[in-house]
């Protein structure tokens, strides 16, 4: 959450007190659990590799690509959900496209990387990432319907300066249905059976991804567009945000197999691309790094897994990676082997998502709101309406609070009356605003209860609709409110101002009027001693949360703005209805201390 995020909830706790909660322990997924699939994967690796010729190109530190170039042009491979562009150089991925999840009309790009930038999946010799092994590779693709995967192979042959040929082979293994997981198997084996020279510093090679994931941005750095590293290992207890040093960089030292890490992914607000190795204690080290630059990708994230040197003649290693949108349905199914095509499970992904310890609120919300979007197909219109249920729901939890408002307004002319007899003494007028309020049975704090209620759904809301990604692209009012997952704009200025830009957002004004309008009626009746505090919570309150809100998505506000116009129809409602009764009870109640008066004195 952003700093100016921060500062609005540490202002809204001067009211509320937070509970903590506790986490509970997890469960490490085994990873020595080996799939069928992956298995023939595996077994395919030889008969797949291609022939090449046996002209030599000079390549890398100390070993070359033997043969001359084959076909580099990039070709596509696709199921239901995703189009992925292989690309022969360097037998890596060049785009991964969205095809459900739109962004200006078209799919939306995974992957976010400048013209200049190392693709995602290539290998580099030992641990020095900086020289990646990128000579063009053969490639053979082969539809396997019986597995509902399409297979990629890509096979290069090299041979060392000193006469030794070894082949490293890349499988990818793609999903014909409507799965965003894919796994690439890495062999390297050697032609004569000895050791494998591709070693550097105790390692053979180093497998990356990066340099970002999309959509496109200009920056990130708050929490409506953020990227952020986050790893999943059994000796850290589960799932920990990584923290960047001061020179941007962050590495985790090497580790042995029994802390075997599970999973290390790169989240977006909307996307998270996860790597996990499939293959025990073959990965020693893993590490995560960021680059912030003026052009190009302005903020870069890579992650790499650095696979331990062998003296074997072969080796072979598995890693899946989920490429995809952050959603909860989407991820729980590699929890479940029977439900992917892959056999995975266990492997908790969802603990990739962010969100907040109020997540299974999160939970109730969207699935409330899903269900109300399948009546009414219009994201905005349901999140009204959930809000109106929601306010009727918690309505006898809240009525208390509302009621003491309309009897603190009936006992205005008495309020009035004390602060006559004492003007220029507070303490009296506290002590007798006390007393008053004793004898009718009111409790001025009762006020703030409908705010402590609604506090964890509006923090759950928070989280949900700032990041939920079907909200992408949803309309609420045709030229005005066209995508709820970021700011409406009604115009653009030429210049900018402080603190807001140059854009002009009508919804943050209208949420800034209601909070105010509010909180007035909520807040008309205080004593003395409280007026400034009051009129702080009045004005004070909403200018600063207008600063804060501002650029916030349209859904968010849509929210809030909706809870405001609520909140006030029902105090006004109930400051009519209840406050007349109040008066008139108030009325009797005088004139029969009034007659008892009058009685005492005859006596």
């Amino acid at each position: 959450m952003d700093r100016n995020t921060i500062i609005a909830i540490v202002l809204c706790t001067i009211v509320i007190i937070f509970s903590t909660t506790i986490q509970t322990l997890f469960f490490a997924p085994d990873p020595t659990a080996a799939t069928e699939t992956t298995e023939e994967v595996i077994a395919d690796v030889n008969d797949s590799a291609a022939v090449l010729t046996g002209s030599e190109n000079a390549y890398g530190r100390d070993f070359y690509a033997v043969g001359e170039d084959p076909d580099s042009a990039s070709f596509t491979v696709e199921n239901e959900v995703s189009r992925i562009t292989f690309n022969p150089v360097g037998a890596s991925i060049d785009s991964v496209l969205l095809k459900e999840h739109q962004t200006n009309g078209e799919p939306s790009e995974l992957i976010f990387k400048d013209s200049d930038d190392v693709n995602p999946f290539m290998l580099y010799a030992g641990d020095d990432t900086s020289n990646p092994i990128d000579p063009v590779f053969s490639y053979t693709i082969n539809e396997m319907p019986d597995r509902s995967i399409t297979q990629v192979t890509f096979s290069r042959e090299f041979e060392t300066r000193d006469g030794k040929k070894f082949t490293i082979n890349k499988i990818y293994a793609v999903p014909t249905n409507d799965e965003y997981m894919i796994q690439l198997v890495v062999n390297i084996m050697t032609e004569d059976g000895s050791r494998i020279p591709l070693s550097y510093n105790g390692y053979t090679y180093t497998l990356g991804f990066g340099p970002q994931v999309g959509p496109e941005f200009e920056s990130v750095g708050s929490n409506y567009d953020y990227r952020r590293i986050n790893y999943l290992r059994d000796d850290k207890g589960g799932k920990s945000n990584v923290r960047y040093s001061s020179d941007g960089v962050f590495t985790y030292d090497d580790y042995k197999s029994d802390e075997f890490i599970d999973w290390i992914s790169l989240t977006g607000k909307y996307f998270v691309a996860i790597g996990i190795p499939e293959t025990e204690n073959a990965v020693t080290k893993y590490s995560a790094t960021q680059h912030t630059y003026d052009s190009g990708v302005s903020q870069e994230n890579y992650f790499y897994f650095t696979r331990e040197s062998s003296n074997e003649s072969s080796v072979t290693d598995v890693y899946s990676y989920y490429l995809g949108p952050q959603d909860k349905g989407e991820l729980d199914r590699y929890d479940r082997a029977e439900d992917n095509v892959f056999g995975l499970s266990g492997h908790r992904l969802k603990e990739a998502m962010d969100s907040s310890w109020l997540w299974w609120l999160e939970q109730i919300l969207k699935w409330a709101l899903t269900l109300i979007y399948k009546v009414i197909p219009n994201y905005g219109v349901a999140i009204i309406i959930l809000t109106i249920i929601i306010r009727v729901l918690l309505h006898p939890l809240s009525k208390k609070g509302t009621e003491s408002t309309a009897k603190m307004s009936a006992l205005t002319p008495k309020m009035n009356e004390i602060k006559e007899r004492y003007p220029d003494d507070p303490e009296k007028q506290n002590m007798a605003m006390a007393k008053l309020y004793k004898e009718e049975g009111i409790n001025p704090m009762s006020s703030c209860w409908p705010m402590l209620i609604q506090f964890p759904i509006l923090i759950a809301f928070y989280g949900l609709l700032n990041k939920n990604i079907d909200l992408r692209g949803a309309m609420f009012i045709p030229g005005w409110i066209t995508d709820l997952s970021i700011p409406e704009t009604v115009f653009t200025l030429p210049f900018s101002i402080p603190l807001l830009g140059n854009q002009i957002h009508l919804l943050p004004i209208i949420y800034t009027l209601s909070m105010i309008y509010s909180m007035k009626i909520t807040q008309q009746a205080t004593s003395a001693g409280q007026a400034g505090t009051m009129k702080f919570m009045t004005y004070g309150m909403p200018i600063i949360f207008f600063f804060v809100l501002y650029n916030t998505p349209s859904g968010l506000l849509v929210y809030w703005t909706s809870t405001n116009i609520i909140s006030i129809g029902t105090q006004i409602y109930v400051n009519k209805k209840k406050g007349t009764k109040f008066k008139m009870e108030l009325a009797k109640e005088d004139e029969e201390k009034a007659l008892a008066k009058k009685k005492k004195r005859r006596k």
